[in-house]
């Protein structure tokens, strides 16, 4: 299949486009590099022998869409392109909402025109809500959400299920997953972000490499058993490839018509305190850190339950915390500026 990534060369897409490579589809990105690198685009290209066609431009611009699905035949489509931090989203909620929501109803207008109809949504486990209790099923209700960055997803999510509704060749699936964190185990590609990294997992690896003097915990004194928060963190090459099943499953369900959504995670919730305790472990030293005020969207606990995805998808997570550590601090160690 000819595959259009959108936010194709950030930290997720480009671990899903390398994945889409090895299983031998063909690849365009579109990403308009707000917080990633066409560096990653060029190191994907070295690590599969294959040539990836990338267009810079901005999910939001329905004008440049339109030429690009002019210009290439797409089959289709795996939605990266969005802002993504749960903290910033409350401090700059309209960008969001501008970017997270307008941008994806531009894309499917686009692809509506051009009848491209298998659609891959990166969702998020934000969906779920405030109310909800762990494990998060896909069948629980979408909840009120704790950050406009939830906010943006449960609408693009309901987007989708209204479109469906009243385009029956459309197909969709909505991805909701967790924390992906760690890196190709080759150390050329992994988690870059722009300034200050909004994710825990790049931070302490920034610190350890000496970038950061010290970590900064947002609250211990949550109801979990060592006050801070906890979180399903899910290694990135297994999500990647949890897009491509995704993938894989609409092609090979011709008959299916609808929107339906699969969690992936681990099923596991670990805490910061643990990540910090683990990175050390793969790291060989004791970081620094010191513990800050709770930060405004963050919940206690949650963690998936993705047994759907494992029956319907043939997926799961099989990548060990460990390995999640040593490949995050390999990719940093070999890439102390990033790209």
């Amino acid at each position: 299949m000819k595959v259009l990534v959108t936010g194709g060369a950030g930290y997720i897409g480009s671990h899903t486009v390398l994945t889409l490579l090895a299983e031998n589809h063909s690849v365009v990105v579109f990403d308009n590099l707000c917080n990633s690198s066409i560096e990653a685009i060029k190191r994907v290209e070295r690590l599969s022998g294959k040539s990836v066609t990338f267009i810079q431009g901005d999910v939001c611009d329905k004008a440049q869409l339109n030429e690009l699905f002019i210009g290439h035949d797409i089959d289709a489509v795996i939605h990266f392109a969005a802002l993504k931090a749960v903290g910033q989203s409350t401090q700059m909620p309209l960008e969001y909402y501008q970017n997270n929501v307008y941008g994806s109803l531009c894309l499917l207008e686009v692809m509506q025109l051009h009848q491209v109809n298998n659609f891959v949504f990166s969702s998020s486990a934000t969906v779920y809500g405030e109310e909800a209790q762990p494990p998060y099923l896909e069948t629980i209700k979408l909840g009120t959400t704790a950050s406009p960055y939830g906010a943006t997803k449960v609408m693009v999510e309901r987007i989708i299920e209204d479109f469906v509704k009243a385009n029956n060749a459309f197909r969709a699936v909505s991805l909701r997953y967790f924390n992906p964190i760690g890196a190709h185990e080759s150390g050329e590609i992994g988690e870059d972000p722009l300034g200050i990294p909004n994710n825990l997992l790049p931070y302490i690896a920034q610190v350890a490499v000496g970038k950061r003097d010290k970590l900064s915990i947002f609250g211990n004194d949550y109801d979990t058993e060592d006050g801070t928060c906890k979180r399903d963190y899910l290694h990135v090459m297994d999500l990647a490839q949890g897009h491509v099943a995704a993938l894989d499953w609409l092609e090979n369900n011709p008959n299916f018509n609808g929107a339906e959504v699969f969690n992936l995670g681990t099923g596991n919730a670990v805490s910061v305190l643990e990540i910090v305790a683990a990175f050390e472990q793969a790291y060989g030293k004791t970081l620094a850190y010191e513990f800050a005020p709770r930060r405004s969207g963050d919940l206690p606990a949650f963690w998936a339950d993705a047994s759907k995805a494992n029956s319907q998808l043939n997926w799961q997570a099989k990548r060990s915390l460990l390995q999640m550590m040593t490949d995050t601090w390999r990719w940093q160690s070999n890439n102390p500026n990033g790209y």
